[in-house]
């Protein structure tokens, strides 16, 4: 790290480089973009590479320019002004942007006081409030926790609404529901490639669900929504399953040294912080102050996230997590 530059561990992203054999398989297939032509408008090798990758069908699966504009063409698409969507709150902060721009009317739900999802609860207000549209990411943005297979199911079988399952960070955890999607015919699971396949430059994104909500997706969507150069690299990184095991490997054992020093670090400062039991790439932290842990970082040169009243932390490199762990020690210290 340079003078003057910060480690970043605020956004989520991968800290893996790309390979340089796969930086040479991105240089020959943009020699092999048509770029006086418009890219596919169904995304359909990229789609193709994704649905092979997770073993779903491709006809169920639209691509987005990043999970951003599918949650964008969502709410545009299923929603009119006034009807009613719910979050769960605390959340991922665009969700509410979504419905407000939409002119809905916000229903947000609280977690409970360990941040945990109720579903009982969540399922009465959705229905009692005529919800249309409830959103929510699992493994939870900010908090790192998971929700169990089974509860998701109850929450999906329980509302009489569009449920939308942002699973940005489910490649992290084992409770997706990819595998079992076609089963509800009120469930969108949305994917991104931007967390543990490490290509947030690309802004790629992927919606599933059964038919018809699929199609009204794909019917909704800006024709030319995904460009030939995302199309083309995403299709090259999917394809590449060994490639990214491996990556995926290499993540979650920076998460758990990671966590495994925060560990440490409480032991040794009891009663300063605790930090929740999550299942992402990042750690979440509850304390005091959180916007003065923050800023304390920020003079070491390390940016973190202070969001929904967490501290959440991204796993890095082994330099990084060290630099962030020397600097936590040393703020508990004071």
């Amino acid at each position: 790290m340079g003078a003057g530059e910060k480690i970043h561990l605020d956004a989520n992203e991968s800290f893996l480089p790309v390979p340089q054999k796969l930086l040479e398989e991105f240089q020959k297939a943009m020699g092999e973009i048509p770029f006086h032509r418009y890219p596919d408008p169904e995304a359909r090798l990229v789609c193709q590479a994704f649905a092979d990758h997770y073993g779903i069908p491709a006809e169920n699966t639209a691509a987005g320019n990043g999970s951003d504009e599918l949650i964008t063409v969502l709410f545009s698409g299923f929603l009119e002004k006034g009807d009613a969507f719910a979050t769960i709150e605390p959340d991922f902060s665009m969700y509410a942007v979504n419905g407000e721009i939409q002119e809905a009317r916000h229903v947000a739900i609280p977690k409970g006081k360990d941040f945990t999802l109720d579903v009982d609860r969540t399922i009465e207000i959705c229905n009692n409030e005529k919800v249309k549209l409830l959103i929510f990411s699992n493994p939870c943005n900010p908090t790192s926790l998971v929700l169990p297979r089974e509860e998701v199911r109850r929450l999906v079988s329980g509302v009489k609404a569009l449920v939308v399952l942002d699973e940005a960070y489910m490649d992290f955890s084992t409770e997706s529901m990819l595998p079992e999607f076609q089963r509800y015919d009120n469930l969108v699971i949305l994917r991104t490639c931007s967390k543990a396949i490490g290509m947030a430059a690309l802004r790629l994104g992927f919606a599933v669900a059964g038919h018809p909500v699929i199609d009204a997706i794909k019917a909704v969507k800006s024709p030319y929504n995904v460009n030939a150069v995302t199309q083309a690299l995403g299709t090259q990184v999917l394809n590449r399953k060994r490639l990214l095991k491996e990556a995926l490997e290499t993540i979650l054992r920076s998460r758990d040294e990671l966590r495994a020093g925060v560990e440490k670090i409480g032991r040794n400062y009891p009663g300063i912080f605790t930090l929740l039991p999550g299942e992402t790439n990042f750690l979440a932290f509850v304390l005091e102050n959180p916007q003065k842990l923050c800023e304390f970082l920020d003079q070491k040169g390390i940016v973190v996230r202070f969001t929904g009243g967490l501290v959440r932390v991204t796993c890095g490199t082994k330099e990084e997590n060290a630099a962030f762990l020397k600097a936590l020690e040393e703020y508990c210290g004071l």
